[in-house]
């Protein structure tokens, strides 16, 4: 039997209001129970909530959501209560002291309208985004997945490759009959261009700003010799002391880490250790090495060093640092000239690395796929791919099978009568 569950669904109390979310098949009599009697569907009325010995535990407004058009696609019921904690905790024990009820566990309220197809993966994914979302660029992104954004076109590629499968077969089935057309080695006519034009649209998607950067910030590294700047120049980005400058060689020995939001861009920033070859003890030297383990997975270096010898590979910018000072390294092919204890260059840089990092992140309101949602398009494109250059009919429809499975898994969804509706629906098969 399923559970009842409820939980606070608002934030931690005081607050002016909390919502209490009660979500399964007793929630109508555990309602009931509280409010002396269950309320008209979908209209708010203020109840007197009663515990177990009939005390009063707080005047509020009751909802009785009937499922399946709910939230979770359970029966549903909502208390609105004054937002105490003391008021909270006494509902909440009255609450689990009923028949068939208990506390949710995190996620559950989500997980249940996923398992009742009120929401598919992508979407229960984009509202995960949602809750953690601390920049506009991050909260436009997530509300575009969890409104079902990437949901609609995988249905739309859903369609398109169900409509090939059901070509193939067809062909499979009936070969040789004079409602078939057949092209060469027995694939319908405009199968492989067909199957081109999905994956050449596929491949704009595979080419977007990916998620992670936007979730977990651009990731920009400081990286260069000791006592070239970087903690300083570190402190001014972020607009804190959080790194210990001195003049003493080697002072940053780990890698520091700093989120920020600069013109509403989410970054994360890191400080790094002196990078040098001699005279470093074995505490500097593990440094250093994650030093460069944080150059490499950066979206961009900024490097103080000495001009060309910093990063080969990746996006780095040559920035001349402490150009207050009148014994400062010449760069001439610097990008920024920046001065962190006169401020001289660092709105420029700062711009700089907003209008960088825009360009690439996904575009306000944009879909932005997650590792998860790129490897299984990529899993798409190439079954694609693999049918559109076979011969055999029998393989082709393989590779489509495998396509189907990546879509399934994209939205987290099992579909194995829609190809066959698809089939019946387009051929007028009745024999």
């Amino acid at each position: 039997m399923i559970d009842t569950i409820f939980a606070l669904s608002s934030g931690a109390p005081p607050a002016g209001i909390a919502v209490i979310r009660v979500s399964g098949p007793e929630a109508g009599s555990a309602l009931a129970a509280m409010a002396g009697k269950l309320p008209l569907p979908r209209r708010a009325v203020l109840a007197e909530l009663r515990g177990t010995e009939g005390e009063l535990l707080d005047r509020a407004l009751a909802l009785w959501l009937p499922g399946p058009r709910t939230a979770t696609g359970e029966d549903c019921a909502e208390l609105h209560l004054h937002g105490g904690r003391a008021v909270v905790a006494a509902v909440e024990s009255a609450l689990a002291v009923l028949p068939g009820l208990r506390r949710a566990e995190p996620g559950e309220f989500t997980r249940r309208a996923f398992a009742n197809g009120r929401i598919d993966l992508a979407e229960a994914e984009g509202l995960a985004d949602v809750l953690t979302a601390e920049t506009e660029l991050q909260r436009r992104a997530a509300m575009a997945m969890a409104g079902g954004a990437l949901s609609q076109h995988v249905a739309g590629w859903r369609a398109r490759v169900l409509a090939l499968s059901a070509a193939l077969e067809a062909a499979l089935d009936f070969a040789g009959d004079d409602d078939i057309d057949e092209g060469a080695g027995g694939l319908p006519d405009g199968f492989a261009a067909a199957s081109d034009a999905l994956v050449e649209e596929l491949a704009t998607w595979l080419a977007r700003p990916r998620a992670e950067p936007l979730r977990e910030g651009f990731r920009v590294v400081l990286a260069g010799p000791p006592n070239a700047g970087k903690s300083t120049l570190f402190n001014a980005l972020v607009e804190d002391e959080a790194a210990i400058t001195a003049s003493e060689p080697g002072t940053t020995r780990d890698v520091l880490v700093r989120a920020v939001a600069l013109g509403g861009v989410p970054f994360t920033f890191v400080d790094t250790a002196g990078l040098r070859g001699e005279g470093a003890g074995e505490i500097e030297r593990i440094g250093i090495a994650r030093a460069y383990a944080e150059a490499e997975r950066a979206d961009l270096v900024l490097w103080l060093g000495p001009e060309g010898t910093g990063p080969r590979e990746g996006a780095v910018w040559e920035v001349a640092a402490q150009c207050d000072r009148g014994d400062a390294p010449v760069k001439h092919g610097a990008r920024h000239r920046v001065s962190a204890l006169t401020g001289e260059g660092l709105q420029d840089l700062r711009a700089g690395l907003i209008e960088h990092a825009r360009a690439a992140l996904p575009a306000p309101g944009d879909v932005a796929l997650n590792a998860r949602q790129h490897g299984l398009l990529g899993d798409l494109a190439e079954a694609l791919r693999e049918a559109a250059l076979q011969t055999d009919a029998l393989l082709a429809a393989e590779s489509l099978r495998l396509a189907r499975v990546a879509l399934d898994r994209l939205v987290g969804r099992a579909g194995t009568e829609d190809m066959l509706d698809a089939l019946f629906g387009r051929f007028c098969i009745g024999k």
